[in-house]
């Protein structure tokens, strides 16, 4: 367990700081196994199988998962909220107190989703719940907006969302979402704002490698799954190599899971893991 302290200051969150984050039912969401490490930690390959990750592990498979992996009272902490911006509505899920947190997880879900896949407790394993209750211990706060289109709109929508709070946020850009985090990465008042990102399965995207968050070192996590069919993993690691490259020792980590599919980062990311590191940067 890696033990950290978090450093807070009237301007906030000081990202060269270290970090301890309360765990929550970390043996449950560990990763099962690690097949290899790079030198440095840089590039995990971790061991997933569906049968244990999915089928022995929900009572309905990919539907709701076995009540060990919850802790619904986080629920009351939780609700829907209507962020006024660009003259529209933004629908978000939040957990915590944003206006007051000592850093926040926004996350932007992928095609066909909207703010309630990642408020559901019972799907991707229980991963969302564990994030929630993580947030919440910490003194964080997790939001989840529904993004309307993936266009320079929903860019802006998620802009405004992260520019309305002042703790440093966490980006995490899930699938299609990716595009998000990837226009936002060229900002100029987003990235200082920004603690790190985070990329789910996310499209690959080379522009990123040249983008101010790269300039700037920002702290960034990808997880991929080796079977995905969506997107292909080793495009994703191409962009991951050149960032790395890009800087001496920068901040990136790449988690692979081993014959994983394009939904396995969002059931099986370890929001502990990925959190620490970005924040201890």
């Amino acid at each position: 367990m890696i033990l950290l302290v978090l450093l807070i200051n009237i301007g906030g969150f000081s990202p060269a700081s270290a970090l301890e984050l309360r765990g929550h039912k970390d043996r449950l969401f560990a990763y099962p196994g690690i097949l290899s490490v790079s030198e440095g930690g840089t590039f995990l390959v971790v061991d997933y199988d569906k049968m244990r990750d999915i089928h022995r592990r929900d009572i309905e498979p990919e539907r709701r998962v076995q009540s060990k992996y919850l802790s619904l009272g986080v629920k009351r902490q939780s609700r829907l909220a209507l962020h006024e911006a660009n003259g529209r509505a933004i629908e978000t899920g939040v957990t915590g107190d944003y206006a007051g947190a000592r850093f926040a997880v926004i996350f932007v879900h992928g095609r066909g989703g909207d703010q309630r896949l990642g408020m559901n407790d019972y799907t991707f394993g229980g991963n969302f719940n564990r994030v929630k209750n993580l947030m919440v211990l910490n003194g964080g706060a997790y939001l989840a907006p529904t993004v309307k289109s993936f266009d320079d709109a929903g860019a802006a929508d998620v802009r405004e969302l992260i520019l309305a709070g002042r703790a440093p946020v966490v980006l995490a850009c899930a699938s299609m979402g990716s595009i998000i985090c990837s226009k936002l990465a060229n900002d100029p008042a987003v990235v200082p704002r920004l603690a790190g990102m985070m990329l789910l399965g996310g499209a690959p995207d080379s522009a990123i490698v040249k983008s101010a968050a790269v300039r700037a070192k920002l702290p960034m996590v990808f997880t991929h799954g080796s079977d995905d069919t969506v997107y292909d993993w080793q495009d994703q690691k191409t962009v991951f190599d050149r960032i790395q490259q890009s800087a001496k020792d920068y901040p990136a980590q790449f988690v692979l899971f081993n014959t994983g599919s394009h939904g396995t980062p969002m059931r099986m990311t370890d929001w502990k893991q990925a959190l620490e590191f970005i924040l201890s940067r």
